[in-house]
């Protein structure tokens, strides 16, 4: 059966689990021979991301997040490798169990008029993503509020359109949002944690299912913006 779209954006089946570093080790040694490493990693086949998240001073989407909705959303802005040149501000949105992220491009100079808050020229903007935010943000005064950066490792099977990721090394900025800031201070939270995403659309491979059977680990709704808000 054909999964549900938002917006003209197909659902996605979303899996996460927290688990240690020698449980990545231990099922990425076993991906690589089945899965594809992601065409535009490093030769360690990782990258760096970074990211903004925005939330207000209530921190409604991260209590949301915690009470875990089945109807929420979150915005964005994205970078890879800190290159600045080339920014997305991106919106994901949980709805019935399934996922959904839109994106945009966005300049630099755009991101800065929205951190100072001087967001009137987004009301009539022709991106469709940019008019949702400023709805959000005037709503419910959403900004722009803490930096998060992780090494990720991405493998890909074409067969029901698997995506798996290992995020390591999360790092928060805490409360600072200069995204743009390549010296900007941030602190590591905990070493040992490593986020796992399975991503698929209508169903997961039983050959990918095997190759996951690791150790002891949960299923959770684990967050990289979750963990790093633990630490103010």
């Amino acid at each position: 059966m054909k999964t549900m779209s938002l917006n003209g954006v197909q659902g996605r089946h979303e899996l996460k689990h927290e688990i240690t570093q020698m449980d990545c080790y231990l099922l990425s040694s076993k991906l690589k021979h089945v899965m594809e490493i992601d065409p535009h990693a490093d030769h360690d086949g990782k990258y760096l991301i970074r990211s903004v998240y925005f939330d207000n001073f209530d921190n409604k989407v991260l209590t949301q997040k915690k009470e875990g909705y089945f109807d929420r959303d979150k915005f964005r802005v994205r970078l890879y490798d800190y290159n600045t040149g080339l920014l997305n501000l991106e919106k994901k949105s949980k709805r019935n169990n399934l996922t959904f992220k839109q994106k945009c491009r966005i300049t630099a100079e755009e991101y800065e008029q929205i951190r100072v808050d001087n967001i009137a020229w987004m009301e009539n903007d022709s991106r469709s993503l940019m008019r949702d935010l400023y709805v959000q943000m005037s709503l419910f005064q959403l900004k722009p509020i803490t930096v998060v950066d992780y090494e990720r490792e991405v493998f890909i099977y074409k067969y029901g359109n698997v995506r798996i990721t290992f995020d390591s090394s999360i790092k928060t900025s805490i409360r600072n949002n200069d995204v743009l800031n390549p010296t900007i201070p941030m602190i590591e939270t905990n070493p040992n944690i490593v986020v796992l995403e399975v991503k698929y659309d209508e169903y997961l491979p039983t050959v990918i299912k095997q190759l996951l059977q690791v150790g002891d680990r949960q299923k959770g709704a684990y967050s990289k913006y979750q963990i790093s808000r633990m630490y103010g």
